[in-house]
């Protein structure tokens, strides 16, 4: 929130045409002083002045203290539930704070103040010598003159009087328009799952032993745990497994120190999260934990100097499959990348207790497999005990103990894991949509920091056409998929929309993200659906959007917050159906989901293929996503590759041959490019 006032300010104030961005500042930091202790305002507020200080200078910083005084005074007055009598005060005292400063800054810096002043009266006297060549003018310039001259000779009143009033009236003014905000945003979630009170105890996480444990979230009319008995000794390696909104991630956070509304939890100390010799907590988004600029400097965030000096980086980094990688910026690594990362930060602080929530679900299969063998080596060589929860099967049987969940509570086991079946085509292919012609992309190009992702992609794409993209981490997928939506336009060649640049058909292609949450952006589904759609979007077409995904109808009132993995991901395949668009390019859309989620979203992609949509699918779960897709596109360091991984000579690339020689055809049962790459993908029309 600190950041995003840096950005409003510094911007307002060095761009004209945006200086309007100023006068919303105050809302970030006003979200903080309504819903935090006012030293969390404070914090923020001095990392945010010296940010803008060194970027813009001394006025825009003043505009960030300035923004934070009427965001401190509005939002601790809302979150406290006062009224306008202590705002009205407040503005009084803050006004006179702010008078005083004015006037004790001009007494300090006395050169500057007399420069300043002499300039005013010189201009003064200019306008007065000008009015005086008008008789009747003069009189004008001449008490213009005097004017200014009482002003500066009794400046410190007129200027503290000046700073004190105009600051009440802005409070005034804010309390009804940035109190009006505030209170429209209410609904945005503000609660931090990990929070929990102070334990001043010796850190000392394990053994735990959980004694009918159960926890109800706030506003919640059901428990997400229930009758919870359950321990975890030094050393073992325990698989946590259940289907989505079964308790699984509120298990964690009781496990990492957060205390549960019923039943007990016995451990030697406090959890010690984050602490040396603690727990730590690896998250299913792990750019959420990234905060280091470089691999290195990310691993060892946070610690002591001492600390730090004693983690051998390297040796970490080579551990969790990102060897001669430290150098590297964590803003240019891969969802996997980042997730095996996220493991190397956590064990440089030599936690007693790993949890692993989901770490594995975006990683591709090989990089699962070594990430499930770290983990389950480290209470061997680490002597870490290790919680994995995970919705893989392979992943689960490696444990020492598997945990089965099932609406908040521990079952002997779960019912069988379903698996998607192949849907046959029922709808011919079409002519080309889409074309890519050597397109090439280099993240920071002309920079000492530059780091090539793609080296000369050629792909056709056809109408209806279900097409899957696979690769490892790293190999350039996320990158082909924002420029196949037109976010990014490519270093070099071309990517076209039925002949014209991708990135110049703005809502041609559409992109469901890995986390499909972050794409929800208004308060009900309804509404979200409704603001893809456009202006013409009614109820009607909102209730047949959620039709064709398979929601029901009543879900349209639901708040975007109450939705689990699945429906999410399908709101926003409800949302892109009303958008209409041409093409669908979905980033690993099976990532984090149960493999009943799993099946039905495969069903669903299937529904919508037949539809006519054409659909580009980047996924790791090559296996569920053949059911569906046409024809298979290998990726490798940003290059297409054959099946037998040698990359395909530019003279074999799809921009000589038809569409389906830069991608393997899938037979009718699953079998991938065992014949040669010279027949059309079935379904296609002549």
């Amino acid at each position: 929130m600190a950041g995003l006032t840096v950005g409003l300010i510094t911007v307002g104030s060095l761009v004209p045409m945006a200086a309007a961005l100023q006068l919303v500042a105050a809302v970030p930091l006003g979200l903080l002083a309504q819903r935090y202790r006012l030293r969390a305002l404070v914090t923020a507020t001095i990392a945010a002045t010296l940010v803008t200080f060194v970027a813009a200078g001394v006025m825009p910083a003043l505009g960030v203290l300035g923004a934070a005084t009427l965001a401190g005074i509005i939002g601790t007055v809302k979150r406290r539930g006062g009224g306008f009598p202590t705002v009205f005060a407040l503005g009084v005292v803050a006004g006179v704070g702010w008078g005083l400063f004015s006037v004790g800054s001009l007494l300090v810096f006395a050169r500057t103040r007399d420069l300043f002043f002499d300039a005013i009266s010189n201009t003064a006297k200019g306008i007065e010598n000008l009015a005086g060549r008008a008789s009747a003018l003069e009189p004008l310039g001449r008490l213009a003159a005097e004017t200014v001259d009482v002003v500066l000779r009794w400046w410190w009143i007129y200027i503290g009087a000046t700073v004190a009033l105009g600051v009440l009236v802005s409070t005034v003014i804010s309390w009804y328009v940035l109190g009006a905000v505030l209170d429209r945003l209410a609904w945005l979630p503000g609660s931090d799952r990990l929070d929990a009170p102070l334990d001043d105890r010796p850190v000392g996480p394990l053994p735990v032993v959980l004694h009918g444990v159960g926890y109800r979230y706030e506003g919640a009319d059901v428990d997400a745990l229930a009758d919870i008995d359950l321990s975890i000794r030094p050393g073992e390696f325990v698989a946590v497994v259940g289907h989505n909104g079964s308790g699984k991630s509120t298990l964690t956070r009781v496990l990492a120190g957060r205390p549960p509304t019923t039943g007990a939890v016995d451990r030697p100390g406090s959890a010690g999260l984050g602490a040396i010799g603690g727990t730590a907590l690896v998250l299913q988004r792990p750019e959420s934990q990234t905060l280091g600029v470089s691999v290195a400097d990310d691993v060892v965030w946070g610690l002591s100097a001492e600390s730090a000096a004693e983690v051998d980086v390297d040796a970490l980094l080579a551990e969790v499959g990102l060897g001669e990688m430290g150098a590297r910026e964590t803003a240019t690594l891969s969802g996997g990348q980042q997730q095996r990362l996220a493991v190397a930060a956590a064990l440089a602080r030599r936690p007693a207790l790993l949890i692993a929530d989901e770490a594995t679900s975006m990683i591709d299969p090989d990089g699962r497999r070594e990430l499930v063998a770290l983990l389950a080596e480290l209470p061997r060589t680490h002597g870490t005990a290790v919680v994995l929860v995970t919705h893989h099967e392979a992943d689960a049987t490696a444990a020492d103990r598997v945990i089965h969940l099932a609406r908040g509570r521990m079952v002997d086991h779960l019912a069988s894991w379903p698996h998607p079946a192949r849907d046959q085509r029922r709808r011919p292919m079409g002519a080309p949509v889409l074309e890519l012609a050597d397109v090439r992309h280099t993240y920071n190009r002309g920079t000492p920091w530059e780091a090539p992702a793609l080296h000369g992609i050629d792909l056709s794409v056809l109408q209806g056409e279900a097409l899957l993209i696979v690769g490892g981490n790293g190999s350039g997928k996320s990158t082909l998929a924002w420029i196949i939506a037109g976010l990014i336009a490519p270093s070099s060649g071309r990517c076209e929309l039925r002949g014209t640049a991708v990135d110049k058909q703005v809502g041609g292609v559409a992109l469901a993200f890995q986390h499909s949450r972050l794409q929800l952006q208004k308060q009900t589904v309804g509404a979200e659906i409704a603001d893809w759609g456009g202006r013409a979007t009614g109820s009607g077409a909102v209730g047949q959007a959620l039709d064709a995904v398979g929601l029901d109808r009543r879900l349209a009132a639901r708040s975007v917050e109450e939705l689990s993995g699945g429906q999410a991901k399908r709101v926003v395949l409800a949302a892109m159906v009303a958008s209409r668009p041409q093409v669908v390019v979905l980033d690993e859309p099976l990532a984090g989901l149960d493999p009943q989620g799993r099946a039905e979203i495969v069903e669903l992609l299937a529904r919508l293929r037949d539809s006519g949509l054409t659909l580009i699918i980047i996924s790791h779960d090559v296996a569920e996503m053949a059911m569906v897709c046409d024809r298979t596109v290998h990726l490798d360091d940003g290059v297409v590759v054959s099946a037998d991984g040698h990359a395909i000579p530019r003279t074999e690339r799809a921009h000589d041959k038809p569409a389906f020689v830069a991608g393997l055809p899938l037979g009718r049962h699953g079998d991938e490019g065992a014949t040669a790459h010279t027949s059309a993908p079935k379904g296609t029309t002549p």
